[in-house]
């Protein structure tokens, strides 16, 4: 399997973190996205978004690093990260649509500024990455894991943009179960860091 990814995007992250957790073999490709590689002919026939991750497992090539966590775990039959049972399954959904919708323009839009020096509005972007981060805080009151006492694909697709909000100026110090919930994604096996960059808070 080859990941197609870049090391300051927090999509990729989540696919090579839950590589890594699963232990299989993989090979990194990274995409230069600041000469434009993912705009490339050659890339957009892997994705016609022009979009990292890309996983390509022998031919089979899955876009969009939701799709990918799906894949995989359905691939190696890891029903301990996304269960067959229905009600499990939709509650991992719903945070596979929350990662898609107010992670992406919350604490990811909020990095996206300080990182990328993407034209967002830096004040609307910090107060929905705190909207979702309050959410996310009443959730994990109380339990390990977004679903319970194990980790899911749930946990995963939210571990990444969150862990790296600082970058953006968003500060996590007030969420004290997210901040245990990070403490125990990253003391799983296997675990692979999101790679920090000294900008916002996190300078």
């Amino acid at each position: 399997m080859k990941l197609y990814h870049h090391p300051l995007s927090g999509h990729s992250h989540r696919v090579h973190l839950f590589l890594s957790l699963l232990g299989v073999p993989y090979e990194l490709v990274e995409v230069d996205l600041a000469a434009g590689a993912h705009k490339a002919p050659e890339f957009l026939k892997l994705n016609a978004f022009g979009q990292v991750p890309v996983l390509d497992d022998d031919g089979a090539v899955i876009p969009d690093s939701a799709a990918i966590l799906v894949y995989l775990a359905r691939k190696f039959g890891r029903t301990d990260w996304l269960p067959v049972d229905m009600l499990a399954a939709a509650r991992i959904q719903k945070w596979l649509s929350v990662a898609a919708g107010e992670i992406a323009y919350g604490p990811c839009a909020a990095r996206l500024v300080t990182v990328f020096g993407v034209n967002f509005h830096a004040d609307e972007v910090i107060a929905r990455a705190h909207r979702i981060l309050t959410l996310v805080e009443a959730e994990l009151t109380g339990r390990a894991f977004l679903l319970g006492d194990n980790p899911t694909i749930a946990d995963i697709a939210l571990y990444s943009y969150i862990a790296n909000a600082p970058e953006g100026n968003v500060d996590t110090a007030p969420y004290q179960a997210v901040r245990a919930w990070l403490s125990r994604i990253e003391a799983l096996p296997g675990f692979v860091s999101f790679r920090k960059t000294k900008i916002g808070l996190a300078a």
